[in-house]
């Protein structure tokens, strides 16, 4: 991380991505630091996103604050406010631009295993004790970190980034993705016939999209005859299960101990909420948000919010929430 940075620096970044700020600040106002509103010392610059924190306002000591027009005169005097349209999306750039990006060094280090029917593309960076096997694709500026396992039959697209101890077969990986930690991904569906047992063999693959991040230990089965799919622009947490012949549509957010059972196909702009459950064979519209812990049973159409299990229209599950509270009083 950058020690320092000014006004400038930032306005600079922000203009590049279409967002502009208003502050009487100079240009040359220097920041340690960007912190939480609580956190905050004299030489820092913070954010108010939420009106959670609407209190930490008058009390910040933060020299300036990312915020809307609409709440800046409740700032206190000694803090000035940067004025934003989103200020957590120009948080989220500022740190973007403080934290720099991983990059490839373009070192294959000697002491990984790489088989003869693996084709690697420019600057690739593979750290110890990787293993790629066969028919497996590496292109350019991917970075594939310590004790990974790659393949057989895997394409990794440019600039990706593969974290320690993951293991990934039978996919594609898009551009620009992150795949952290002891996630594993192509790996063989729950599929066998109820009585004798009988495995039924997984012959698809994982195809994940551009600009996805996976988060830690999370499991995607490849599919039985189609493939699973990941969207663009996705983010799924840690400790997320994805069954066999599951679709998930572009810039989805799953969050942490989510199970999805096979074959479901979920629309585009979804929000699935911690430790949901989602049962097979279902079919969820664009623009869904499912709350944490709901239970998943039937179809849901787009621009519906569901709750509780079995999950319904959230509204209905409020209700219902506050009449079991009365009877239990």
């Amino acid at each position: 991380m950058n020690n320092k940075f000014s006004l400038k620096d930032i306005k600079n970044y922000l203009s590049e991505n279409y967002i502009n700020i208003q502050t009487n600040l100079n240009d040359n106002t220097i920041f340690d630091k960007i912190s939480t509103l609580d956190s905050s010392t004299s030489n820092d610059l913070t954010f108010f996103h939420n009106e959670k924190y609407l209190n930490y306002l008058s009390s910040t000591k933060a020299k300036a604050c990312l915020i809307k027009d609409i709440f800046a005169d409740k700032l206190n005097g000694s803090c000035t406010p940067i004025i934003v349209k989103d200020p957590y999306l120009s948080f989220a750039y500022i740190s973007q631009y403080l934290f720099n990006k991983t990059s490839s060094n373009g070192i294959i280090d000697p002491k990984s295993n790489i088989s003869n029917k693996v084709e690697i593309g420019k600057n690739v960076q593979i750290n110890k004790f990787v293993s790629i096997l066969e028919n497996t694709f590496i292109d350019d500026n991917v970075i594939i970190a310590e004790n990974a396992v790659i393949g057989p039959n895997v394409y990794i697209k440019k600039n990706s980034y593969i974290m320690p101890n993951c293991v990934i077969s039978n996919s594609e990986i898009g551009a620009d993705t992150i795949i952290q930690s002891g996630s594993i991904i192509g790996g063989e569906g729950f599929g066998f016939t109820p009585e004798k047992k009988i495995e039924i063999k997984h012959l698809g693959k994982v195809i994940i999209g551009n600009n996805v991040d996976i988060g830690s230990n999370t499991t995607i089965d490849r599919g039985s005859l189609n493939n699973t799919v990941i969207g663009n622009n996705s983010r799924i947490d840690n400790l997320v299960q994805v069954a066999h012949n599951v679709i998930i549509g572009d810039n989805c957010i799953i969050a942490s101990q989510t199970g999805i059972a096979g074959s479901t196909i979920i629309g585009n702009n979804c929000q699935i909420g911690g430790q949901a459950g989602i049962s097979g064979h279902l079919k969820i519209g664009d623009n869904v948000i499912i709350a944490a812990k709901s239970g998943v049973t039937k179809n849901i159409k787009s621009g519906f919010i569901v709750a509780g299990f079995p999950a319904q229209d959230i509204k209905i599950w409020k209700k219902s929430i506050i009449k079991q509270y009365k009877d239990i009083k």
